[in-house]
């Protein structure tokens, strides 16, 4: 077991500052701090701070620099990377966003929501529904992921196809840099060019270079109808020419497109009570579609009507369900969103969330499909995710039976495999989960030479020390 003690005289400061609520170090307390979502990674850490205030917070991260203690900033702990669990050494103290929780403002005429760091995903988007408003970024994980790490991992999600992944919401920011003086960019303008967009630095940067407190938010107009058909498709090429059938009669009306593959949802519907296959037998691949509108009429049902109507005609579309009520909506999303569930409980799995261009969609699946199921006879191939934008989750679940260590240690041969595809028709290893600590081995490779050393001269700018979040997105020199 790593020595967890800090100085006396900052463990006396910190406790002094924070109070019990705020300063948590017995082990006990500070265990599901230290463990990722999905138990990958197990670390220590020498407390768990809990600021109350951007103040309260830019005091500690200032003592913890003046004594050279690394910072793993946290908020709701969902990452997929281990972008947010301390290392096995116990000299880091965690820094937690959990009690700034506070909604400050909703502005009508700007669309904006001013939220703390701590807010989750779920509690925003309810407040800006209260007000007849949309907060339209939308992932798995909102009801425990919050606004923080949501910008700090530029999280994308399923309606990024019409609004954007989080780094387009973020109109303003709030932050803590890795000395303690805080960094206050929160501007509701649409337009200032006025130097470097600094906000942009900080979103997608994983906590590295300073810890978002506040942020300002854009908001749209509530949607008054929405249309949701889940239906079955023979491949990933068939979803895609009935994304463009969509697109080209309304690109606008398009707020989520998702892919399923076959694998997928049947770990689905035999793992998750709630999720049975709504539709008559089951299929090769599934692509779920909604479109919404803020206005209130019958249009969107006769789109949705005319493209799922030729699509069955053509033969691109076998078989669909349109939801009748808001019930048999949730339902079909419900479908989708317990795919990571599922995987979970289906045994070890190996993540890759990358992209590549549209068209290149079939080419990468089906070729990555091989290679894996070459690499490892019996893997489970379960991809699934938000194709409109061309971001798939090519998630590799152990074969039945096998042995989940043995299949784990296989992960780097496993992600190389997958890589090495995306590498080849102009993708990304990292589409919207970041790089955290699980793939910071891949930079050099995928982002070598003056890119990568161009992040390092700003990491080292604004943390000449490497404490704020040491030992992710960038490999070990």
């Amino acid at each position: 077991m790593p020595d967890t003690s800090l100085p006396p005289t900052l463990h006396d400061a910190l406790a002094n500052l924070l109070g019990p609520a705020g300063f948590l170090t017995d082990a006990s307390d500070t265990a599901s701090f230290c463990m990722d979502w999905r138990m990958l990674y197990h670390g220590h850490c020498a407390a768990v701070l809990r600021p109350a205030t951007t103040e309260e917070c830019a005091k500690a991260v200032a003592l913890c620099a003046e004594h050279n203690v690394p910072m793993v900033p946290q908020g709701g702990n969902t990452s997929m990377v281990g972008g947010a669990t301390p290392d096995e050494s116990g000299k880091a103290v965690v820094i937690s966003t959990t009690r700034m929780t506070r909604i400050l403002n909703i502005d009508h005429a700007d669309l904006t929501m001013t939220v703390e760091a701590g807010v989750t995903l779920k509690a925003a988007q309810d407040a800006a529904w209260a007000e007849d408003l949309l907060l339209p970024l939308s992932i798995s994980s909102e009801g425990s992921a919050d606004i923080g790490g949501i910008l700090a991992t530029n999280a994308g999600g399923n309606n990024t196809v019409r609004y954007g992944n989080a780094r387009e919401l973020a109109l303003g920011l709030e932050a803590v840099l890795p000395d303690g003086s805080v960094l206050n960019l929160m501007r509701k303008l649409r337009k200032d060019n006025t130097g470097y967009a600094l906000r942009q630095l900080l979103v997608g940067s994983e906590g590295t270079l300073g810890l978002i407190t506040t942020a300002v938010i854009q908001l749209q107009p509530r949607p008054r109808s929405r249309e949701t058909a889940l239906c079955a498709v023979a491949d990933a090429k068939s979803a895609l020419a009935l994304f463009a059938a969509f697109r080209k009669q309304d690109p606008a009306a398009i707020q989520a497109f998702e892919y399923m593959s076959g694998t997928s949802m049947a770990l689905v519907n035999s793992l998750i009570e709630s999720c049975p296959l709504p539709l008559s037998e089951p299929a090769p691949a599934y692509a779920l579609v909604e479109l919404a509108s803020p206005r209130e009429d019958e249009s969107l049902r006769t789109l949705m009507e005319d493209v799922l109507g030729q699509a069955l005609e053509d033969g691109l579309v076998t078989d669909a369900v349109l939801a009748e009520s808001e019930t048999q909506r949730q339902n079909i999303w419900m479908i989708r969103e317990e795919h990571a569930e599922a995987q979970k409980r289906a045994g070890a799995s190996v993540k890759n969330d990358v992209s590549v261009p549209l068209a290149a969609i079939p080419a990468f699946l089906e070729d990555a499909t091989k290679a894996c199921e070459t690499l490892i006879p019996g893997i489970r191939v379960a991809p699934f995710g938000h194709i409109g934008d061309g971001n798939i989750h090519f998630n590799l679940v152990q074969p039945e039976g096998a042995d989940p260590k043995a299949f784990l240690a296989q992960d780097h041969a496993i992600m190389d495999t997958v890589a090495e595809i995306v590498r080849k028709l102009g993708g990304s290893f990292s589409a919207e989960h970041g790089v955290g600590q699980l793939k910071t081995y891949m930079m050099p490779s995928w982002r070598g030479g003056a890119e990568l050393e161009t992040m390092r001269k700003i990491k080292l700018a604004l943390d000449p020390k490497n404490l704020m979040n040491p030992g992710k997105i960038f490999p070990a020199h």
